[in-house]
């Protein structure tokens, strides 16, 4: 089938790490036809959505994960994206309001018979940070509010708290403030722009130490191994973006536990690919936009991530037809 992936300009993929070149490489490798564009090249008229693509080639050899170009590109055509057997929405963050358009431009698509994954309303719908309010048996201690007097009452009363805005990624803007609470009045100030946006607070989760957990959901089930972004130096943050040292390790009890708890229920709202980030036993996003990871998983331990999620999105697309 034609697959199109809307992503990020292809010339600025790492592909020895990308997510989403694992998973082109994955559908060409079986035959599939990819194509590519940004959000900017999609466009709403006369009752449809038009994506400005180009039919995208992988050449070279697949072992070098550090040649370039490790693409060939033909000539942009418009074409309707219900065209295509599966449209896959990997656009990072930031989740602005050009974020938003492009769900509803999707969501408009869908409408037609477009078949979109992850599902556009499902993204638009699951703050990556929020979404972990509904299951809070698995959440540590956790404050959300931009009011600068409840943030510091959140901190006297543990002492030791990470801080974080809502719509970042890769480890963006987050602090900790340990009880001596050195900063704490600036970095809030700064966090919430003076009240004026609500800031995430947490208690600091020790376990960090030995990795912020990624934990993959493809089409409800869980991938049996986790990423362990592990903290380097005096840094508190464990993103790979961050220069987290990334460790594949088994689900724990506890993380197949969490998994099993949200996979299907995720899958069932329209969301094939999901990254639970964990730290110890304690859930702390629930990511819905470009989950990652694939490559180290699969690289440090064999398992085909990138085969299991087009699996999924072969039947995914078969089911919609």
């Amino acid at each position: 089938m034609d697959i199109l992936f809307i992503a990020d300009p292809l010339g600025h993929f790492k592909i020895y790490k990308d997510t989403t070149y694992a998973m082109m490489a994955e559908a060409a490798r079986r035959g599939h036809t990819i194509y590519a564009c940004e959000p900017q090249h999609l466009a709403w008229i006369g009752g449809k959505v038009e994506g400005t693509v180009q039919r995208v080639t992988i050449v070279g050899d697949e072992a070098d994960s550090a040649r370039s170009p490790w693409y060939e590109a033909a000539a942009p055509e418009i074409l309707d994206l219900r065209h295509f057997g599966a449209v896959v929405m990997r656009k990072d963050p930031p989740f602005d309001m050009e974020y938003v358009t492009s769900t509803w431009l999707l969501e408009l698509a869908e409408r037609t018979g477009a078949r979109i994954f992850n599902k556009p309303s499902a993204i638009r719908d699951h703050s990556e940070k929020l979404a972990i309010g509904e299951w809070p048996e698995f959440v540590v201690p956790t404050l959300v509010t931009r009011d600068a007097a409840r943030l510091r009452s959140f901190h006297a009363e543990h002492g030791d708290v990470i801080l974080k805005p809502l719509d970042g990624m890769g480890g963006m803007g987050v602090f900790r403030v340990k009880a001596d609470g050195m900063n704490l009045g600036t970095i809030v100030e700064m966090l919430s722009d003076n009240g004026a946006r609500s800031v995430m607070a947490q208690k600091f989760i020790p376990q960090i130490a030995d990795g912020d957990k990624r934990i993959l959901i493809i089409g409800g089930q869980a991938v049996p191994y986790s990423l362990a972004r592990i903290p380097q130096g005096n840094e508190v943050r464990g993103n790979l973006a961050a220069g987290g040292l990334g460790r594949a390790q088994p689900l724990t009890e506890n993380d197949r536990r969490i998994a099993e708890t949200l996979g299907q229920t995720l899958f069932d709202r329209g969301l094939l690919l999901v990254g639970l980030d964990a730290i110890g036993d304690y859930l702390t996003e629930v990511n819905v936009t470009s989950p990652t990871c694939f490559r180290e998983i699969m690289d440090q331990t064999g398992f085909d991530v990138a085969g299991m999620f087009i699996d999924a999105l072969e039947r995914a697309a078969a089911a919609q037809q």
